[in-house]
């Protein structure tokens, strides 16, 4: 077994001999295990290593390092080297590799591509960032239905390379139109003399190449594939999709929809490897939106601050009552956010939310109204803390105040992402700090309104 620790602190050294001898057939290692170690390496330690491999190694490595050095890597590189590694990548992996590039970065790399490689990266970088076609293998076999299934087999074995693809063979009509699917169990379990008509089962799943990654994402986890045809609207097949391009599609989607929701702009690239200043930029952002927001909670307050001049008790209560209708919004914004991106959930739902939030959080205002009053009872009648002559009339006011701060919370936390869906936007922008911040400053409202009826004519 290669220990790759061992290997890691020679190239650190200087020492690529280790790496020589790899040529991306061996059993014990995967090629995503020597690019894990490149990444873990000093770049510059890392771009001589890769130099180092076996040429037909560094295809195989490539595709599997971050973008970052893979940038470095084909800029460093001879532009003959370069353009053989780009131009033998997979075609899912090229476009993976070109999408993440920009303006005359893009432009310069392109240039490397043959003539058909180039055209159909272009054509793939003119369908939406979002859109399935960004994740399509353009290498995939294809046979006709009358073909028996030995001479399907002898055409395969003549045209077709031993890809991730290969597992299901495409039955396509004279005009390139999609009509079944096969998987290659079939063409071995199966009497060879026999036609391929004969052992289609005439229901075959695809995409379209409009289709977004999360209906891909919803289509792999109802069918149970591991790979699907992806068509154009004349259902003419164009590519495949295979369930490891949707999972690191999904994992990038839902990395940058948790960074959203915790009031962070997408990082372009892993925590890691981003530069500080750039972090900084993309935390800063949302920290001065948030921080806008929350000077209005001042102004809530100053609008108040004859009642809080009166009754200064009021404001002991301010952080409880503040945080409760926060974190009730928070948890209302999680949990439709996650129910909309599984699809449990859509835009037409919203009555059936706002009523279930309502019932909410008028229980859970009940829940915390309850401890709260009792929590006043307990201090004042134990004399740990003396509320005055008027402690009852308080404790209502909590009372009250959480009931309709904490409904406040959810139906805003649950109604502010599918009005963003409605309007177009992305749901986990609405995150937890800016439906608490939102809350904080109605929340103010509701408790000292509350309190000025409550109060009037005894401390107010």
């Amino acid at each position: 077994m290669m220990n790759l620790k061992e290997i890691s602190k020679k190239i650190i050294r200087g020492d690529f001999s280790s790496l020589l001898g790899f040529d991306g057939s061996k059993k014990n290692v995967h090629p995503s295990e020597i690019a894990r170690m490149l990444v873990s390496v000093p770049k510059e330690a890392a771009l001589k290593a890769f130099r180092s491999l076996p040429t037909a190694s560094q295809t195989k490595v490539f595709p599997y390092l971050d973008i970052l050095l893979q940038k470095k890597i084909a800029k460093a590189l001879t532009q003959p080297r370069a353009a053989y590694i780009l131009n033998e990548l997979s075609s899912d992996d090229r476009i993976a590799f070109y999408s993440l590039l920009k303006g005359v970065e893009r432009s310069t790399f392109l240039e490397l591509l043959n003539e058909k490689n180039r055209d159909a990266v272009h054509d793939i970088l003119g369908y939406p960032d979002n859109s399935v076609a960004r994740l399509i293998n353009t290498e995939f076999a294809t046979i006709s239905t009358e073909l028996t299934i030995a001479a399907a087999c002898e055409h395969l074995r003549q045209y077709h390379k031993d890809t991730e693809t290969a597992n299901v063979i495409y039955v396509v009509d004279k005009d390139g139109k999609l009509i079944d699917d096969i998987p290659v169990r079939r063409f071995v379990l199966y009497d060879p003399h026999k036609k391929v008509a004969d052992i289609l089962d005439g229901f075959c799943v695809s995409l379209k190449m409009t289709d977004t990654k999360e209906d891909a994402v919803a289509k792999f986890k109802e069918y149970d594939r591991i790979v699907l045809p992806v068509t154009n609207e004349e259902n003419i097949l164009l590519g495949v999709l295979t369930v490891d391009d949707v999972l690191d599609a999904a994992e990038q989607r839902d990395t940058k929809e948790i960074q959203n929701f915790g009031g962070v702009e997408g990082l372009d690239y892993p925590y890691v490897k981003t530069a500080f200043f750039s972090l900084i930029k993309k935390r800063a952002t949302w920290l001065i939106v948030l921080f806008v927001g929350e000077m209005l909670t001042a102004t809530a307050m100053s609008y108040f601050d004859t009642e809080i001049s009166k009754a200064v008790v009021l404001a002991l209560f301010v952080p409880l009552i503040i945080s409760s209708g926060g974190n009730s919004g928070s948890q209302a914004a999680t949990l439709i956010i996650r129910a909309m991106a599984l699809k449990e959930l859509t835009i037409k739902d919203w009555w059936f939310v706002m009523r279930r939030e309502v019932l909410s959080g008028l229980t859970l205002g009940l829940i915390l109204g309850t401890i709260g009053f009792i929590r006043i009872s307990i201090w004042q009648n134990l004399h740990l803390y003396d509320y005055g002559v008027h402690w009852f009339l308080l404790a209502l006011t909590i009372f009250f105040s959480l009931i309709g701060i904490v409904m406040w919370g959810t139906l805003s936390g649950s109604m502010i992402p599918i009005v963003l869906k409605k309007c177009k936007l992305d749901p986990a922008t609405s995150s937890a700090p800016l439906v608490a911040t939102l809350v904080d400053v109605t929340g103010l409202v509701i408790y000292f309104t509350i309190a000025a009826i409550i109060l009037k004519g005894t401390i107010l």
